[in-house]
């Protein structure tokens, strides 16, 4: 049994020029910022994403109303991956719908809305967004290839030219842990 080094090397060379690009630890900075204060504001964090990405989603929520790396106060972030809302809006409405009407429900002024895509092309993210938009939320995306018809369309946006999803969600997860990181840091130095 062989490891194929093509693999690693790939996403060590991805890892290695997204952290290189002081523009996006910048824009990691700003979102954490943005984030801490969204949490000491009283407000939410709103994430979506399919298949894999919802897992990460899912991932990224359960981090802050549970625990990332040490005890603290809970912080509240949803995943919009509720498998009887997604059903009931699908076959109602259609899958498109299934993440914007869900930011219909729970998404307030200032909240803060992250929708994954590794393709850019999500249909139900880019309705998200829109709804987003609508509402008034802070917005970011995390995307890849050529970032899709998301790019340009939030207020952030992190895209890893990743040619395979795999390589690009690796990396859409170490940014995610970046961010909950940070915004620890910046809401409970203590604990750091």
């Amino acid at each position: 049994m062989s490891l194929h080094i093509s693999n690693a090397s790939t996403l060590m060379k991805l890892i290695k020029e997204f952290y290189e690009n002081e523009e996006n630890i910048t824009t990691i900075t700003k979102i954490s910022k943005t984030i801490a204060f969204c949490f000491e504001s009283g407000k939410k964090v709103l994430i979506a994403g399919n298949g894999g990405s919802a897992c990460d989603a899912m991932h990224f929520a359960e981090e802050f109303t549970g625990r990332f790396r040490k005890n603290r106060k809970a912080l509240p972030a949803i995943s919009l991956t509720d498998s009887s809302h997604i059903t009931c809006v699908g076959n109602d409405f259609g899958f498109e719908y299934i993440f914007s009407r869900a930011i219909e429900a729970y998404g307030k002024e200032d909240d803060f809305f992250i929708g994954i895509s590794t393709s850019g092309n999500s249909e139900n993210i880019i309705k998200a967004v829109e709804e987003s938009k609508n509402k008034q939320m802070i917005t970011l995306a995390l995307l890849g290839k050529d970032g899709g018809k998301l790019k340009g369309m939030c207020d952030y946006e992190l895209i890893i030219p990743g040619e395979t999803t795999d390589r690009i969600q690796e990396i859409h997860m170490l940014i995610l842990h970046s961010i909950i990181e940070e915004v620890e840091r910046i809401l409970f130095p203590e604990l750091y």
